[in-house]
This record gives C-alpha cells, structure tokens and sequence, in this order.
C-alpha cells in the first residue's frame, strides 16, 4: 500500500507564493511520474505539472515561468512552487505518482490541498 500526503495549501493572497509538498509512503520499489493536478469547483481535475524520475518536466500552459515542480527522490517527494497566483488558481491540488511496489505499478493519489486565492 502506498500513500501519499499534501501540505502546504491554505488561503493566499493574489500575488502570493506558496509551495506544496507531497510525500510517498509505503511498499515502494521506485516511483515513475509524480505530479500535481488541480480541480476548480464545476470544472474537471487538470494536469498542472508533471516531472518524470529522470528530471523531465511538463506544464499546464496557464502556469508556465509561474509554478516550478521539482522532486527529491531520495525521499520520495515532489513540490509545487506557485509564485504570483491569481484566482484562477484556486482550487483543490492533488498529487499523483505512478509506483512501483511488491504486486506490480500502481496510480496513486493524495487526499488534495485546497488552495484559495483571494484578498
């Protein structure tokens, strides 16, 4: 069994720069992608950002030289750097990995963070 835990949301200001993080624990041999998504109230759950083991990054368009995602492998943890939110950024973020563990690849996700940004 796998989990993964967010922290790091809460309510910002416009213009604000929080960062999220999201920790893997459990049966883990090695993790594949690891990444975070975003759902917005009456709109479907959007890649945001995505980092492969080797360091390969894509982004959601709208956050491009905004959100930075990075991952320490060695302990199994990605981040989301969001500097100068807007409103559209609200909402809940979620992380996912793809793991490798004793009964093969699984999906995994986190319980989302909700991220708020309003004055």
């Amino acid at each position: 069994q796998v989990q993964l835990v967010e922290s790091g949301g809460g309510l910002v200001q416009p213009g604000g720069s929080p960062r999220l993080s999201c920790a893997a624990s459990g049966s883990i041999f090695s993790i594949d992608v690891m990444g975070w998504y975003r759902q917005a109230p009456g709109k479907q759950r959007e890649l945001v950002a995505r980092i492969t083991s080797s360091g390969v990054v894509n982004y959601l368009n709208s956050v491009k030289g905004r959100f930075t995602i990075s991952r320490d492998n060695a302990k199994n943890t990605v981040y989301l750097q969001m500097n100068s939110l807007k409103p559209e950024d609200t909402g809940v973020y979620y992380c996912n990995a793809v793991v490798s563990g004793p009964t093969g690849w699984g999906n995994y996700w986190g319980q989302g963070t909700q991220v708020t940004v309003s004055s």
